[in-house]
């Protein structure tokens, strides 16, 4: 189907849907795309790592259900249409009304999660969707989209309400950014920028390239548990997993020694270029180990790792633009870097981020407060995750306070529009209506300028 039609089509669907839904109607339909895709977690999962070839099944049934439960617990209890709020005092009404139309932009990473809670986002608010999958991932987005149809069609929602581009390339997702009213862009940078020259309203996302702290007189296994649980979750291609640790020199014994004991292989010094030039070509990710597994990544850089290594560890030989490990590596390698003082850690961690990943997420594990503040105030990014796994805790926490979501805003920092992770709210156009309040009283000249 051409773009234009489906367009068209959409136009027709959320007009409808607006018109003759209700906020209760609207949260079940939003619920039972969640539980679709708990459902066929198993299903969606295989055919996802079977077509892309990446990533691990585990934890995508794991991802699968655990964001399905996430957003839906998050938006089961939120206002998403009419009168929202009323300000008692001004007597300011806010009234939520929906965009239109949104391209939902969808990576080849999270190619069934990405595409569920643009859905969910997109129905919550009164809107209609239309996902553009990555083409290496069309096939599992597109039985997503075809699952959550079957399952929504017994409310009676308009034909087209939600719909995916088949034979996706560039030159229709683009159309398609164009045509529609919004577009939310999860993906690679040349895509995001691409949302952003659409000439529409546009969120994106960031690089992704997570720095964590490692303070002193804390429990270095609980450290090393936690950090490993994140690197290694998805073989490493998830935006928010942990990229580099950062710990101080005097305890590096203790660091890696319980990095070893949670399954680390740190790389002996005469292997460490091989490592490094297997990862990276020509200054980027190289592709074929982007969501590979250790024993692939190291049979390619042609070196030996005991069997049963969770991840490998690199110790770097300088910060930054001084060694290309710094950088973004979406599999299960951690990059290890020393500090003589918590300042010398926040400025290797901003180094870094500035190379790479500025305004997205960082993390640390200390029992000092005044260090947790101190990084967390100084550091470049949107996201601080505290003594926990920033890969499964940046994207959605319900004990944490962050919205589950798989579109993480970076800030200016990172060349986005929002510095928060990409929820519901954002789907909506609000009307503020204003009257003269008599409970209001207008302080006099006196009173604004003492």
């Amino acid at each position: 189907m051409e773009i234009n039609e489906m367009v068209i089509r959409a136009r027709k669907a959320q007009a409808i849907f607006e018109k003759n839904f209700n906020q209760e109607q609207v949260d079940e339909i939003v619920k039972t795309v969640a539980k679709t895709v708990y459902d066929n977690a198993e299903v969606l999962s295989r055919l996802a790592v079977d077509e892309t070839e990446m990533g691990v099944y585990e934890d995508k049934v794991a991802k699968c259900k655990g964001k399905s439960k996430g957003i839906w617990y998050d938006l089961s209890d939120k206002k998403s249409m009419g009168v929202i709020s009323v300000d008692e005092m001004t007597n300011l009404i806010e009234i939520a009304k929906p965009i239109g139309v949104v391209a939902g932009i969808t990576p080849m990473t999270n190619p069934v999660v990405t595409p569920m809670s643009k859905i969910m986002f997109a129905i919550k608010t009164k809107n209609a969707i239309i996902i553009a999958p990555h083409p290496k991932a069309e096939k599992c987005s597109s039985l997503t989209v075809k699952l959550i149809n079957e399952a929504i069609a017994k409310f009676n929602v308009p034909e087209g309400l939600v719909q995916i581009v088949d034979g996706p390339s560039i030159d229709r997702t683009q159309e398609l950014m164009k045509r529609c009213d919004v577009v939310v862009a999860t993906g690679g940078m040349p895509m995001v920028k691409s949302a952003y020259s659409s000439g529409k309203p546009s969120y994106g996302v960031g690089a992704g390239n997570v720095q964590v702290i490692i303070d002193r007189d804390i429990n270095f296994l609980d450290a090393a548990t936690k950090i490993i649980a994140g690197r290694i979750f998805d073989n490493g291609i998830i935006c928010s997993g942990e990229q580099s640790f950062i710990y101080h020199e005097d305890d590096r014994t203790a660091v890696m020694g319980a990095f070893i004991e949670k399954g680390a292989y740190i790389v002996k010094p005469e292997d460490r270029d091989k490592l490094v030039n297997a990862i990276f070509v020509d200054g980027h990710i190289a592709r074929d180990v982007v969501g590979q597994s250790p024993a692939f990544i190291a049979k390619k850089a042609g070196i030996a790792i005991p069997e049963g290594t969770r991840v490998i560890v690199v110790e770097a030989q300088g910060v930054g633009v001084d060694d290309i490990i710094s950088k973004e590596k979406m599999c299960p390698v951690l990059a290890a870097f020393k500090y003589k003082t918590i300042d010398e850690a926040i400025t290797i961690a901003k180094t870094n981020l500035h190379l790479e990943g500025n305004g997205h997420t960082a993390g640390i594990h200390s029992n000092n407060q005044e260090n947790i503040l101190k990084a967390g105030s100084r550091i470049s990014v949107s996201r601080f995750i505290v003594n926990a796994p920033c890969a499964t805790t940046a994207g959605g926490s319900i004990q944490g306070g962050l919205a589950y979501t798989n579109t993480l805003g970076c800030g200016s920092w990172g060349n986005n529009s929002i510095s928060e992770n990409f929820t519901y709210k954002h789907l909506l156009n609000i009307t503020r209506i204003a009257s003269i309040s008599t409970k209001v009283s207008v302080p006099t000249d006196e009173e604004i300028w003492k």
